[in-house]
């Protein structure tokens, strides 16, 4: 028998006996040759802890501002004050753009992730927050990240605590899981310096889990990580989750190099590192119950296999993003629900439109 047959069989073993994978499992994982076999076992344990629910949600990204200190060379978002197509929404823009997106009688959730803003106090990302609760308050809101957030405490003067309670009594009912990255010090002090340290990432989860603020994670692959960095950042969350188990889903993104500073230097992930990316997350990730197959990035084709790589969540209609578009994302800027709703069950699968705790509003 050839060694990978060996590396793999050893895993499946482990994976029935009901025990842990090491780190070095995770590294195992990533050299084995076998896609297939890979995806085939991380959808065997999908199925046996989700069933065949597939979520998503009926969503709307609202991106306050793009306008960015932190100046991070893998995005292609952020602007300074001065530059070509900055922008910043006043208190009224940001209602004017729900209400737009209001027209889908189905929305349920809005998204709320944006740029730290140089000039713009807490108080400023608060009043916008509150001013978009009050106008839709039937709206789930998830918003702002382990990244802004800590920019908001130092900004204030607040603890992390109290910028917490804070953004929950304005509205906030679960963070959003961008600005983790990798969560290593050598990769972030490459990439992006001027924001959040791992530690201060995996401090705010902390913190709104201690609260009952429910949380997601994400990962930023494709870059300059190396692969047992990309296995010590699933172990990290997993780390936290065990301590906490706050986090909701898993979100791997691979990264999307135009228009960003290492857009020469890097090229983008193959559909099969994706595919065996989102299928190792779900074997590492033991206590995750959800693996976010995120279509913006992936495209929706690819998604949809990934649902067989052991994901079952696809996000949602996702109206209006902008972030990753920038970014050259290929996939459209939205999807209908039917057209959501078409792609799961291709596969057999069933349904399920959530809200951002990932309470079911309708299986179809």
């Amino acid at each position: 028998m050839h060694s990978d047959d060996l590396d793999i069989l050893d895993i499946e073993k482990k994976i029935e006996r009901g025990k842990r994978l090491t780190h070095e499992d995770g590294v195992r994982l990533f050299a084995c040759p076998d896609i297939a076999r890979i995806g085939a076992l991380a959808d065997r344990v999908r199925q046996e802890k989700c069933g065949d629910i597939v979520y998503y949600n009926v969503n709307c990204h609202v991106n306050l501002t793009n306008i960015c200190t932190a100046h991070c060379k893998f995005c292609a978002f952020g602007r300074d004050a001065e530059d070509q197509g900055a922008y910043e929404m006043s208190v009224d823009e940001a209602v004017a753009h729900v209400a737009d997106a209001m027209r889908d009688p189905h929305l349920a959730g809005l998204h709320v992730v944006s740029g730290l803003h140089p000039d713009w106090t807490f108080d400023d990302y608060l009043l916008r927050l509150a001013a978009l609760h009050k106008a839709f308050p039937s709206l789930y809101l998830k918003g702002f990240t382990g990244v802004e957030i800590t920019h908001f405490a130092k900004t204030s003067g607040l603890s992390v605590k109290e910028v917490l309670l804070r953004l929950r009594d304005a509205g906030l009912q679960s963070i959003a899981g961008g600005g983790a990255e990798i969560l290593t010090d050598r990769v972030r002090g490459e990439l992006c310096p001027n924001k959040a340290t791992a530690d201060e990432w995996l401090a705010v989860a902390h913190t709104a889990h201690e609260l009952g603020i429910k949380t997601n994670a994400s990962m930023l692959y494709g870059h300059i990580e190396t692969i047992e960095e990309r296995v010590t950042h699933m172990l990290r969350l997993r780390d936290l989750q065990d301590e906490t188990g706050g986090f909701q889903t898993f979100i791997p993104f691979p990264f999307l190099p135009s228009n960003t500073e290492l857009g020469q230097k890097v090229k983008q992930t193959s559909m099969w590192d994706d595919l065996r990316t989102i299928a190792i997350s779900r074997l590492m990730l033991d206590n995750f119950c959800n693996i976010k197959a995120y279509w913006v990035m992936l495209t929706v084709p690819v998604a949809q296999v990934a649902l067989c790589f052991g994901a079952n969540d696809i996000d949602g209609t996702v109206h209006k993003e902008t972030i990753l578009h920038d970014a050259g994302a290929k996939s459209p800027r939205a999807l209908s629900e039917d057209h959501i709703i078409r792609v799961i069950r291709e596969i057999g699968r069933t349904p399920a439109a959530c809200d951002s705790n990932f309470n079911i509003i309708e299986t179809y």
